[in-house]
């Protein structure tokens, strides 16, 4: 089994316990040391073989992956979470046509733990309810799908954009987030986020207006992440949530009584035999 591994964002403790589980029981571990960082390796056994990616190519990888046949358990462990950016979609083809058994492990990405750290909900009802993951094309043009061009494109959203990749050129982000047409304003806030949940955590506040020069003084170019929208702004909440507004009802809970501000179970709550964790659906 191959098991394609979120190493989440850094901190050894916030894998998944099935992330730990597979770095346990590995027999080979193919990891990027650029990216990843050595501490999240405690999780494996002693004399688990390791690879370090960060100078190896895709051919590289497939040759550790043939090297090692089935029943043989390895890890490639990504940062993040492997459905963002990961690079995962031609390894499975190699498994695929190998016929090499495989899986996802998904992790915590990096988008989250930034939004832990700025201690923001991205989805703020009233101001965003959209949150983009993007990146500046550069030398992966190629990568770009016709009518995709990136933070550029989107900008005129105005929704919450997380630009991941693209810290080497603060100058050019900077003018595809003012680009005409875009909904951003230059007192828009905006953050640099880098290496969040790692020791060495730093969080830069901005504006979109500041962006590029407050990037570039970072001094960083990887394992960095750039969030924009008014979101991250530091006045009070505008607009609560339906979700828990005694006005409004949900699958599971009534309105409340005229007057009142406790929540009253619906017929479906009261059939359901007990305390449970969730809700129903709302809109905002």
């Amino acid at each position: 089994m191959i098991s394609f591994v979120g190493a989440g964002p850094g901190a050894p403790d916030l894998v998944t316990l099935r992330a730990a589980d597979r770095l346990a029981h590995a027999d080979v571990v193919v990891w990027a040391s650029s990216l990843v960082p050595e501490a999240l390796l405690s999780h494996c056994r002693e004399g688990v073989l390791v690879h370090d990616s960060a100078t190896m190519t895709l051919e590289d990888v497939l040759g550790v992956y043939a090297a090692h046949p089935e029943p043989a358990r390895i890890v490639r462990l990504h940062s993040g979470d492997p459905g963002l950016y990961g690079a995962i979609g031609e390894q499975i083809d190699w498994c695929e046509t190998e016929g090499r058994s495989w899986e996802i492990v998904p992790g915590v990405s990096s988008l989250a733990a930034a939004s832990a750290l700025l201690g923001k909900e991205l989805t703020q009802p009233g101001v965003a309810q959209s949150v983009v993951v993007t990146r500046l094309p550069g030398r992966t043009g190629a990568s770009f799908p016709p009518g995709d061009s990136g933070p550029a494109g989107f900008a005129r959203h105005g929704a919450t954009l997380a630009v991941f990749l693209s810290a080497a050129r603060p100058e050019e982000l900077q003018a595809a987030l003012l680009a005409p047409g875009t909904s951003y304003r230059p007192d828009t806030p905006a953050a640099v986020v880098i290496r969040a949940t790692w020791p060495d955590e730093r969080v830069v506040r901005t504006t979109v207006g500041r962006l590029a020069a407050d990037l570039a003084a970072t001094g960083e170019t990887l394992t960095v992440l750039v969030v924009v929208g008014d979101a991250l702004g530091e006045a009070p909440v505008a607009r609560r949530s339906h979700l828990y507004d005694p006005a409004h009802s949900t699958a599971y809970r009534l309105r409340s009584r005229p007057g009142e501000v406790s929540g009253r179970p619906s017929r479906r709550r009261r059939g359901a035999g007990g305390p449970r964790s969730g809700g129903g659906s709302c809109d905002d």
